[in-house]
């Protein structure tokens, strides 16, 4: 009786291991199945292994497809808090002259952006790297941002949506490492021009090659690979006056290129689209067309954001904000203007006639034909000699800023500079960091054909939403500064910033 108790007993005791041993065995079956159809929640050492090299070809890992819709999001402040950071300090400014950019069509519509975006759909790597995971890593918790309706620093309005800039931002801080090609003879490379009106493209230069904290020189680490040309200095070595043809440019860069993807691995892996360049030359665009990887998959920072000429493309190329520096060693000299209740001019324009769009406005509304809109051809001297064109826009209300040869005006950040509204009137023009900037709140867009009515719409805006244009101006002027030295959301982070936040948007699952 004991013994077939006993056996009994062990009989239960067996069945018993044998159901907890089907049940872990589904278990893990169930485990494996998620972690093989949910890479999303695999943690990353089960994605790169420890001996796993960019350098070599291994199996694509699959990786997450998430479609980003974030970028154009725009967050509602309605009924978050309003706090108002001190504006940009004025600073003494001199007398300046009138300038110009040189060289096509114009105004952007930002709620095209999604549309632009879903239109580039770069290809896979070639192999995987340790980089585009941590992308991928920074990507999901950008998605994720906590809301931020309030900041110290930042003033929610000026952002589309605050909560996924910040957090952005503080992952680039964190995460990004750029490698910059060492390849390339002065003056073309590695040799910035910090004066003029395409000084943009110098300062970046300058302060990314001295920056110790965003580059590598291991370029096996780097989430982005910086192409260190100037276009303004490509201009000047290679362009034959007179002979109206940037081929011999563009088949310079085409052979860079070429060189490069030669050399090392880097360019093959991803065709260009973790490469970029800044270019701030009206040419800087069309130089690009006789190497197609580079015209369509680089990120191209560029002044010169035209969607009409089919080589920007809105949502992976990033409008790079055209500064006119006139002093190198102080490049925030001329920032500063008037308080508000002493701009006694309503509208202010003076330049040259480049372009379609500046004829058209003087027709309408130059040689004095409103003495409340001071637009001219040129700055007569019998009006300069008693006011400079400087402290014209200081004075003014309202500065035009319309395009010359090409989209791009310098006027845009010169009025910014002067504490004065911006009037932009350039139909098919990417804003600046247009991507996170919420232009509406500081910046009146005008369109072409809208230019018989300008009058009209300026004075149409009431004295409350001048005073929070006026004001927001200056509050969005610290993202448009140069320093020698950079300082957190000055023009040198927003660029990078937006660079960055240009690949982040294009790491994609090319597996599922």
């Amino acid at each position: 009786m004991k013994r077939k108790m006993k056996l009994k007993l062990l009989h239960h005791h067996h069945r018993h291991r044998l159901i907890a041993a089907v049940v872990l065995a589904s278990a893990t079956g169930v485990l494996l199945l998620l972690l093989l159809t949910h890479w999303d929640w695999m943690p990353p050492f089960l994605l790169i292994t420890p001996n796993s090299s960019p350098l070599s070809s291994p199996p694509f890992s699959p990786v997450p497809n998430i479609n980003i819709n974030w970028m154009t999001q725009t967050q509602n402040y309605s009924t978050a808090p309003s706090p108002c950071p001190s504006p940009s300090a004025n600073f003494d400014a001199d007398d300046d002259d009138d300038l110009d950019s040189t060289q096509s069509p114009t105004h952007t519509d930002t709620d095209t952006l999604v549309s632009h975006i879903q239109s580039f759909q770069p290809q896979a790597p070639l192999w995987p790297s340790p980089a585009d995971q941590e992308l991928l890593i920074a990507k999901r918790q950008v998605e994720a941002a906590p809301l931020v309706s309030y900041h110290p620093h930042l003033y929610p309005p000026l952002f589309r949506n605050l909560s996924i800039f910040t957090r952005s931002y503080q992952l680039m801080e964190k995460t990004l490492k750029v490698y910059i090609y060492q390849e390339g003879d002065k003056p073309i490379f590695h040799t910035p021009e910090l004066k003029g009106i395409y000084a943009s493209e110098g300062w970046f230069m300058k302060l990314l090659e001295a920056n110790k904290q965003y580059t590598t020189n291991d370029p096996t680490r780097a989430h982005l690979f910086y192409l260190p040309y100037s276009s303004r200095r490509l201009e000047y070595a290679l362009y034959e006056p007179g002979s109206h043809t940037i081929l011999p440019l563009s088949n310079f860069v085409k052979g860079y290129v070429e060189m490069l993807s030669t050399k090392y691995p880097f360019w093959n892996r991803t065709r260009g689209a973790d490469h970029f360049f800044v270019a701030c030359h009206d040419w800087g665009p069309y130089t690009t067309k006789l190497h197609e990887e580079l015209r369509k998959n680089t990120i191209k920072a560029l002044c010169n954001a035209d969607t009409s000429e089919g080589v920007f493309i809105q949502g992976k190329d990033v409008s790079l904000p055209e500064t006119f520096i006139k002093f190198p060693k102080r490049p925030q000299r001329d920032v500063g203007g008037k308080p508000v209740s002493q701009r006694t001019i309503l509208v202010f324009f003076a330049g040259q006639m480049h372009g379609r769009v500046r004829p058209i406005l003087v027709q309408h509304w130059g040689n004095n034909r409103d003495p409340e809109m001071r637009i001219y051809a040129q700055l007569p001297k019998s009006i300069s000699r008693k006011m400079s064109y400087s402290q014209h826009m200081k004075s003014s209300k309202y500065c035009i800023c319309p395009m010359g040869y090409e989209v791009n005006s310098p006027r845009i950040v010169e009025a910014i500079y002067n504490g004065c509204v911006p009037v932009i009137i350039a139909d098919h023009f990417v804003l600046p960091f247009d991507e996170v900037l919420n232009w509406q709140e500081f910046s009146v867009v005008v369109l072409e054909r809208d230019i018989p009515k300008l009058k009209e719409i300026l004075v149409g805006i009431s004295q409350k939403q001048y005073m929070d244009l006026s004001m927001n101006v200056k509050r969005v002027q610290r993202h448009f500064l140069w320093h020698m030295k950079p300082e957190k959301y000055d023009l040198f982070h927003m660029l990078l910033h937006s660079i960055w936040f240009s690949r982040l948007n294009h790491i994609h699952n090319y597996t599922s």
